[in-house]
């Protein structure tokens, strides 16, 4: 009877533990059901704002023009007294700031839960019983704008908390300083707060804010943590620090958080930014005018993070034995922070530009007064008695897609890809020697990190991890690099080398992420507090840029002309026809620290300069490697055989440059056939084709014009010819145009053109010529020959 009793006992245990989980599932599926029937509410006065719009707009249509001169006449006679919103008067006493606040408040919940803001769904983000929550980004609107709401199993107040320390989730994040804080008359408090953001890559100034923030209850219980930029109140803490940054704005933007009966909180986060795109490359500003990125780096980010907080903090998330979730997020944080210190090389934190390669944008930059011994735990410190050396660059890769050629679906390599194929293949890319010693240790033969002796490595690694977030969209783990000593009495002792390395951002649905793979040397024992000094890869996706419709003549033309510069089958020119030719084009970026002795400061630079630009060559190689769709060979262009205007093209080019200049452009001799065009494509020259239009577009270059245009064949349509040259060198052009048109051929003095990225490139003399037909008295387009450039 007793064992009855006991199986019994169980048995009710094993019932009530269902019961009570059941019951838990329960709760959160009607939470979420009732926030699937609000963002159904939502979305049908979406519809009907939208229906009786349109309808306005058919009455108003007739009279738009009595009206819009009616508008005018009244904004002339009112913008005198016209009071600008948020003006410094309201910004300087409690009053007015607290007018601001309710006002920022009253906008951050129109878009949060009204209809403010037009709504679409992200790209990729299906809501269902997997997903993390509801996602949208804005469609037409001021700024970009993304808008996350899901189901949280904790307090408000501590969500609230959470979301309030910017920099714990927001790695982008590079400081938050609260100025100023002070109750308001409703109970609620507002703060004024600087917050500055590191920028992503080498090539554009980081971001700074300077906010209100209002942080209250509503009637109904709901807690409000809403934000906005102010103007005209300061610059922040430090004048010449905020000299390096770029002011951005934030528009009403937020937290709501409502509790749900049974536990947990219902989140809705907003944010809404102008990140002023104007002060960044043309190539980059898809990068500030996206809203995917703004989703994707914050919004969701922070939904992601609180709910990683939640299961740890219920013990859904188990991680191995010695290492508790916090530790593990730090180490993220960190590897994270010091690469993007290294990317910015601000001057408040000791970093100086040393050198700066303008052949492939290397920089080098270093910081004396960094020091790895913040451990108290002498053993593990790492001693810097020189300081850090940051080798660093950014560059555009384009791999053009050849959907739009082809009948059937060909998919490209994407920054995803990349970053999955430079972890798995490590032997690819690196030196191992640079990845287990210090800078010298090997290149200079002094100075190497305490306890390790030269090593040859076996060339194998072994993946061990840490632990990853919720959605495997971060993973940690530690990398072991075999090795054994040279010296023959330690010849069977292992020498491996450790690594720390994170790895974000290798699911290809994700929309407007980037892909990383950061990694810094480990002690294999590394304590919670180890020094790090992270090195590695960032890409970032730009969106696909359409072409222009009136342009599609010279799209399609270009298209046919590219097409016999790529490997790969005839060419369907039905399908060329396309509005648009889809590509995939990123920004890489690149970053490796060193340590160094003071007295090896030179040798480490050069040992770093070396090794980066073998790292880009690599990465380069792989990229095309990898794409299915690829790249120009490395063997030259080969020629389509459906597709002979290259060929065409290139055989004008050189009779023509022979006929007004009485010399070879291909010398010692000229080639014929293929190896013309294969000769013309490799020729040291920069050799530019643009179109005889009223705004000329470039429908040709060689390798060495792509290469200083830093660009791609099929992205060449994009670009005109005045965006090539600077003020003088358009007054340079414009002054011996005529002459050009007239005899056939210019000389033009040295000077200064541009890149797509915005870089100067320097030029001894330019060469400019009319490309005849076969005719020899039309004209097909001018040519460009640009001699001894190089990047200033």
């Amino acid at each position: 009877m007793g064992w009855l009793s006991l199986g019994a006992c169980r048995c009710r245990d094993k019932q009530k533990t269902e019961a009570s989980r059941l019951q838990t599932v329960n709760r959160k599926l009607n939470a979420m059901n009732k926030l699937l029937m609000e963002e159904n509410d939502r979305l049908q006065k979406q519809v009907s704002q939208l229906v009786n719009e349109n309808g306005c707009f058919n009455i108003i249509a007739a009279y738009f023009g009595i009206a819009l001169q009616a508008s005018t006449n009244d904004a002339s006679c009112d913008s005198v007294v016209t009071t600008p919103p948020h003006s410094l008067k309201d910004a300087n006493n409690p009053a007015g700031l607290l007018s601001i606040a309710e006002g920022t408040l009253k906008e951050f919940l129109s878009k949060a839960t009204g209809t403010a803001v037009d709504w679409v769904q992200m790209p990729g983000m299906k809501p269902g019983p997997d997903s993390v929550g509801i996602f949208a980004i804005s469609q037409s609107c001021s700024g970009v704008a993304a808008r996350a709401c899901g189901l949280v199993s904790l307090e408000p107040t501590k969500i609230a908390e959470i979301l309030k320390d910017r920099p714990s989730w927001f790695r982008d994040c590079r400081n938050l300083e609260v100025f100023t804080m002070f109750r308001a008359g409703n109970g609620g408090t507002i703060e004024l707060i600087y917050t500055q953001m590191f920028a992503p890559t080498t090539l554009a100034p980081a971001r700074d804010f300077w906010t209100l923030r209002y942080t209250t209850t509503l009637e109904n219980g709901s807690l409000v943590v809403c934000e906005r930029s102010l103007s005209g109140s300061g610059a922040g803490p430090n004048a010449a620090a905020a000299a390096q940054f770029v002011r951005a704005e934030m528009l009403p933007s937020g937290y709501l958080i409502r509790s749900c009966e049974g536990g947990g909180s219902i989140v809705h986060i907003v944010d809404h930014l102008n990140l002023e795109a104007w002060s960044v490359p043309e190539v980059l500003r898809p990068l500030y005018e996206s809203s995917k990125v703004v989703a994707q780096k914050m919004t969701i980010a922070a939904l992601r993070y609180i709910r990683q907080i939640a299961q740890e903090t219920s013990g859904e998330v188990v991680y191995g034995p010695g290492r508790q979730p916090a530790v593990l997020r730090t180490f993220s944080q960190r590897l994270s922070r010091g690469f993007n210190d290294a990317i910015n090389g601000f001057n408040d934190d000791g970093w100086s530009i040393m050198n700066c390669d303008g052949a492939e944008d290397v920089i080098i930059a270093i910081n004396s007064n960094k020091s790895l011994n913040s451990t108290p735990n002498a053993v593990n410190a790492l001693p810097l008695l020189g300081g850090v050396l940051c080798a660093k660059a950014s560059m555009l890769i384009q791999v053009s897609s050849k959907k739009a050629l082809k009948t059937e679906p060909n998919p490209n390599v994407s920054p995803a890809v990349l970053v999955r194929f430079l972890r798995e293949h490590r032997s690819e890319w690196a030196d191992f020697n640079v990845d287990a010693y210090s800078a010298v240790s090997l290149k200079a033969g002094s100075y190497a990190y305490p306890g390790m002796r030269p090593t040859r490595f076996t060339g194998s690694q072994i993946i061990m991890p840490l632990g990853h977030t919720i959605e495997h969209e971060e993973l940690l783990e530690v990398v072991r690099l075999e090795g054994h000593s040279f010296a023959e009495d330690n010849a069977f002792l292992s020498r491996d080398i450790h690594l720390l390395q994170l790895c974000s951002g290798i699911d290809e649905n994700a929309v407007g992420g980037c892909s990383e793979l950061l990694f810094a040397p480990i002690n294999e024992m590394f304590p919670d507090d180890a020094p790090l000094l992270p090195s590695g890869f960032r890409v970032i996706p730009l969106d696909t840029k359409s072409s222009d419709t009136q342009d599609s003549l010279t799209t399609n033309r270009t298209l046919d002309l590219t097409s016999s510069l790529e490997p790969g089958p005839a060419t369907n020119h039905i399908a060329v026809d396309a509005p648009s030719c889809p590509n995939i084009r990123s920004v890489l970026t690149i970053a490796f620290q060193f340590p160094f002795d003071s007295n090896l400061e030179d040798n480490v630079a050069n040992m770093a300069h070396q090794y980066v630009r073998s790292v880009i060559s690599s990465v380069q190689r792989i990229a095309i490697a990898i794409s299915p769709s690829g790249l120009i060979p490395a063997d030259g262009p080969k020629q389509s055989p459906s597709s002979p205007e290259a060929l065409t093209l290139a055989h004008w080019i050189c009779r023509s440059y022979s006929y007004h200049l009485g010399a070879e452009l291909l010398r010692p001799e000229p080639p014929v056939g293929d190896s013309l065009l294969k000769n013309l494509w490799q020729h040291q020259d920069a050799i530019l084709c643009c179109s005889l239009k009223s705004l000329p577009v470039m429908i040709f270059a060689n390798q060495a014009g792509l290469d200083m245009l830093e660009t791609t064949l099929m992205a060449l349509q994009d670009i005109t010819l005045d965006k090539i040259f600077d003020e003088t060198g358009r007054k340079t052009l414009c002054s011996d145009f005529a002459k050009l048109m007239q005899e056939g051929l210019a000389y033009l003095p040295a000077g200064i053109c541009m890149s797509t990225m915005g870089r100067h490139v320097s030029y001894e003399q330019a060469v400019a010529w009319k490309v005849l037909e076969a005719d020899e008295s039309t004209v097909h387009c001018l040519a460009f020959s640009f001699v001894n450039w190089s990047f200033v």
